[in-house]
């Protein structure tokens, strides 16, 4: 067994997030290290958290808001957020696309996303 993957991210079919649309990578990996995402961001982006995963997020394209536990910070291309498990959050673009590279770590797991 291989101990490297690649990917091609814009060949991997969109699914809805609480943030918009996503395109997911390295899910699979029976390691379950980490996963990588292209998130984009929509302005009906939903708030939740995770009970176990910690994300990464880097802004690629855009500028907006991230609401982190109730608090709102700027975001432009170039931020980087840490967000940690049981941090309810979510990203809201200003005008036009929000673009995020999420990092999940543990590899992204459907089953632990969480709304109140």
């Amino acid at each position: 067994m291989p101990r490297y993957a690649i990917t091609q991210l814009n060949d991997a079919p969109p699914v809805p997030c609480p943030c918009g649309q996503t395109r997911r990578a390295f899910v699979e990996d029976p390691d379950g290290v980490a996963s990588m995402h292209v998130v984009e961001v929509t302005a009906n982006s939903r708030t939740h958290y995770h009970k176990r995963l910690t994300e990464l997020y880097y802004v690629l394209e855009g500028e907006g808001t991230i609401e982190l536990d109730g608090q709102s910070f700027p975001i432009v291309a170039g931020t980087s957020v840490l967000i940690k498990p049981g941090c309810r959050h979510r990203a809201v673009p200003s005008a036009g696309p929000l673009r995020v590279l999420n990092v999940p770590v543990p590899a992204f797991d459907e089953t632990d996303e969480w709304f109140d």
